[in-house]
């Protein structure tokens, strides 16, 4: 069973024990959150639920893991013939969540 999730602005695909990388989100390590936003789930019986726009009664769990920044990414800026160059990096921040349950309604 595996389901479509809006988590930190983006949509994932979620089953039990999953490791997800997603966008910043509020709490501390190890403490449990809820999603609320299941956009589909699809069941072990290839029985698909598909909200508009997310399931009633759906309930993502995860536990968070770890709260950092990645990488850094490069960004160049270049005008030819004008001398003009710049470079400058970027660390977004992530939290690394587990799936520990799928709800269904």
């Amino acid at each position: 069973m595996y389901a479509v999730i809006k988590l930190g602005g983006n949509q994932h695909k979620a089953s039990v024990g999953d490791v997800l990388k997603v966008q910043k989100l509020e709490g501390e390590e190890g403490q449990t959150i809820e999603v609320p936003d299941v956009l589909m789930i699809r069941q072990d019986d290839n029985a698909i639920l598909l909200g508009k726009p997310v399931v009633k009664g759906a309930l993502v769990k995860a536990e968070i893991l770890r709260q950092g920044r990645d990488k850094t990414i490069l960004v160049y800026k270049f005008k030819r013939r004008k001398n003009y160059r710049r470079r400058t990096g970027h660390r977004q921040w992530y939290t690394k969540v587990r799936i520990t349950e799928v709800l269904l309604p």
